[in-house]
C-alpha cells in the first residue's frame, strides 16, 4: 500500500460490526430450531401455549361463571317466583343478563390466571433443559411437579388435596413429556434416554450370542 493510500485510510471511520445477539432473540437457524423442543423456539412454545391457556380458561370461566351464577339467581329469587308470564319473561330476562355478565367476569378471571402458570410451566421446563443439556420428558415432568407444587403452597391445599394436585401434574407432565419425545424421534431428533435403551438392548443381544 502507498504512502498516499496510508494517508487517506488513516483518518477513516469504518462502521462497526453488530454485535452478535442470542439466537433466540433476533435468528432461528433451522438446526437449531430441529434441537429445540417441538421444532419450535422457546419464545413461540411460551406465546402459543399462553395463548391457548387464556382461551382455555377464557371458555371454562364463562361456563363455570354463568352456571355459577344461575343457580345462585334462583336461590336469592327463590322465595318470590312470578305468577305471571310477563313476570316470567322478566325473571329469565334478568337470569339471562346476570349469567352472561358473571361467566364473562369469571372467564377473563380465569383466563388470566392459567397463562402465568403455563409460562411458569415452559420457563421451568427450559431452564431444566439448559441445566441438564439434554431435552426429554424428565425435565416436563419436573417442571409440572415443581407447578403443581407451588400451586397447591399458593392456594394452601391441605395434604390430600396437594397430593391429588401432585399426581394431577405427574400425569399431565408424563404425557405432554413423551408426545414431544416422541414427536422428536419422528422428525429425526435423537432421544438420550432412547439411545441408552438402544446401546443396553444391542449390548444385551451381544451378550446371548
Amino acid at each position: 500500500m502507498s504512502n498516499a493510500t496510508a494517508g487517506n485510510t488513516r483518518g477513516a471511520t469504518f462502521p462497526r460490526s453488530a454485535p452478535s445477539r442470542p439466537y433466540r432473540v433476533l435468528y432461528f437457524p433451522k438446526t437449531i430450531l430441529e434441537d429445540n423442543r417441538l421444532s419450535t423456539s422457546f419464545r413461540s412454545r411460551c406465546t402459543v401455549g399462553s395463548g391457548a391457556a387464556f382461551l382455555g380458561g377464557l371458555g371454562l370461566g364463562v361456563i363455570h361463571g354463568s352456571k355459577t351464577a344461575a343457580l345462585r339467581f334462583r336461590a336469592e329469587n327463590s322465595h318470590r317466583f312470578p305468577t305471571t308470564s310477563t313476570g316470567w319473561y322478566l325473571y329469565h330476562k334478568s337470569k339471562n343478563y346476570n349469567c352472561m355478565f358473571s361467566g364473562i367476569n369469571e372467564g377473563f378471571k380465569l383466563g388470566l390466571r392459567i397463562p402465568v402458570w403455563t409460562a411458569l410451566f415452559f420457563y421451568i421446563e427450559e431452564a431444566i433443559d439448559d441445566f441438564r443439556d439434554t431435552r426429554d420428558f424428565a425435565s416436563t415432568v419436573a417442571a409440572s411437579l415443581t407447578v403443581s407444587g407451588v400451586f397447591s403452597i399458593k392456594n394452601q391445599f391441605n395434604m390430600p388435596t396437594a397430593a391429588r394436585t401432585a399426581g394431577a401434574g405427574l400425569k399431565m407432565g408424563l404425557l405432554f413429556g413423551i408426545l414431544q419425545d416422541a414427536m422428536a424421534l419422528a422428525k429425526g431428533r435423537r432421544v438420550d434416554y432412547v439411545d441408552s435403551l438402544e446401546k443396553w438392548w444391542k449390548y444385551d443381544a451381544t451378550l446371548r450370542r
